[in-house]
């Protein structure tokens, strides 16, 4: 399973509908899981994004169709990057 760090960043229309139904990010997660994107941890962050999120998936397939789904809908942004524990890569750097 991969993991994934993910930046995103509401559109106004993205804020709009948070402040209407905060709930909708809980629907969100649940919406990426059946998509095959796991959220394992998920916060709110002040500065030029709005949320940080660390994702599971079998593949990067997986995670880019979750985001182009997500990107499409116009209410948010993402940047999306590939992340690997320490020990594995120092590992990887041994061998």
């Amino acid at each position: 399973m991969g993991v994934y760090v993910i930046l995103s960043k509401l559109t106004d229309d993205g804020a709009k509908t948070l402040k209407k139904n905060p709930e909708r990010v809980k629907e969100v997660n649940q919406e990426l899981e059946r998509m095959g994107v796991k959220v394992v941890k998920q916060y709110v962050v002040f500065g030029e994004y709005d949320f940080v999120n660390i994702v599971e998936a079998e593949s990067n397939m997986a995670v880019m169709k979750a985001m182009v789904e997500l990107a499409s809908r116009g209410t948010i942004r993402t940047i999306t990057m590939p992340a690997v524990e320490v020990e594995e890569f120092l590992s990887s750097l041994k061998s």
